[in-house]
C-alpha cells in the first residue's frame, strides 16, 4: 500500500511541475512597423503572456484569451489596468496613454507574467 501512495505523490508532483512550467513567461511582442495601425492584439495561449510587449503611447492594446479557461490581465501596481476574469475567447483592451514600463500578471495563474513597455 505504501508503494501505491508514493507513486501517487510522485505523479502528483510531476503534474504540478508541468503546470508551473506551462505558466512561465516567454517571447516578446512588438507591433509591426508601418501600416498606420496604432493597436496590437496579444493572444493569451498556452497559459503564457509574451515576456515583453512594446507599443507607442496612445496604442490600444487588446489581450485575447485563446485558452480554454479563464485568465486575468492585471497590472502589478493594481491600478493601471485590470481585466477581471476573461473567459475563453474574451478580450480586454487598454489604451496605453502613459509612457513607462508596466509589469502585469494573471491573478488566477500567478506564474503568468509579462511587461507592457509604452514609448513616446
Amino acid at each position: 500500500m505504501k508503494i501505491k501512495q508514493i507513486a501517487i505523490l510522485i505523479i502528483g508532483g510531476l503534474a504540478l511541475i508541468l503546470v508551473i512550467n506551462a505558466c512561465s513567461k516567454s517571447g516578446s511582442t512588438t507591433p509591426p512597423a508601418g501600416g498606420g495601425s496604432n493597436s496590437i492584439t496579444i493572444d493569451i495561449s498556452g497559459s503564457k503572456f509574451p515576456a515583453t510587449t512594446t507599443v507607442k503611447k496612445g496604442a490600444i492594446v487588446t489581450w485575447h484569451n485563446a485558452d480554454g479557461f479563464a485568465h486575468t490581465v492585471t497590472s502589478n501596481d493594481g491600478t493601471s489596468f485590470n481585466s477581471g476574469n476573461l473567459a475563453n475567447k474574451a478580450s480586454f483592451s487598454y489604451t496605453a496613454n502613459t509612457v513607462g514600463s508596466f509589469a502585469y500578471h494573471c491573478n488566477i495563474h500567478t506564474g503568468m507574467v509579462g511587461t507592457l513597455v509604452v514609448t513616446q
